[in-house]
């Protein structure tokens, strides 16, 4: 569909943290701080890892807890280092279909949340069956970049 797509991924490991009881932003900050650490060299083999995208984070409807995530790079998916901060953990998400919505400019946590209820009315009028009480919100660039933006919004299909 040209307003959204219909993505398949494959089971993979992330490394995340949850940051609870604050602003979506003030948690984006905080989580991406902790991974950023973990992967310049604060795990158990104190090994560098190459930055990856999408940074993710988990939004859930009536919940003021956020899942950031960094998606594993492909070399350390059988065996990432360990964090050896006791709030990241390294997660696998199963293998699942996701409807995607993207979009440009410099995304704010209104409008992830605005691309989302989007989304939502989209996936609802084609008769679409997708997870209601939960999103990701998915970036893609460094706050230094300013033009050709990327950013998305996930749902999983049930």
């Amino acid at each position: 569909a040209k307003d959204y797509e219909l993505r398949q991924y494959e089971t993979a490991k992330w490394v995340s943290t949850v940051i609870r009881g604050e602003t979506q932003k003030e948690a984006m900050r905080q989580g991406f701080w902790k991974l950023f650490h973990y992967i310049q060299g604060k795990n158990e083999k104190e090994m560098k890892i190459d930055m990856t995208v999408p940074v993710t984070c988990l939004i859930k409807s009536g919940c003021t807890d956020f899942k950031i995530s960094f998606f594993v790079p492909f070399e350390h998916q059988d065996c990432p280092p360990q964090p050896t901060d006791s709030d990241v953990f390294i997660e696998e998400r199963k293998a699942a279909a996701i409807f995607v919505r993207s979009f440009g400019g410099f995304a704010s946590p209104e409008k992830y949340a605005e691309e989302a209820e989007v989304l939502a009315r989209i996936l609802r009028n084609r008769g679409q069956l997708f997870h209601e009480d939960f999103f990701y919100t998915a970036g893609y660039d460094s706050p230094f970049k300013l033009f050709n933006r990327h950013n998305e919004v996930w749902y999983f299909k049930k």
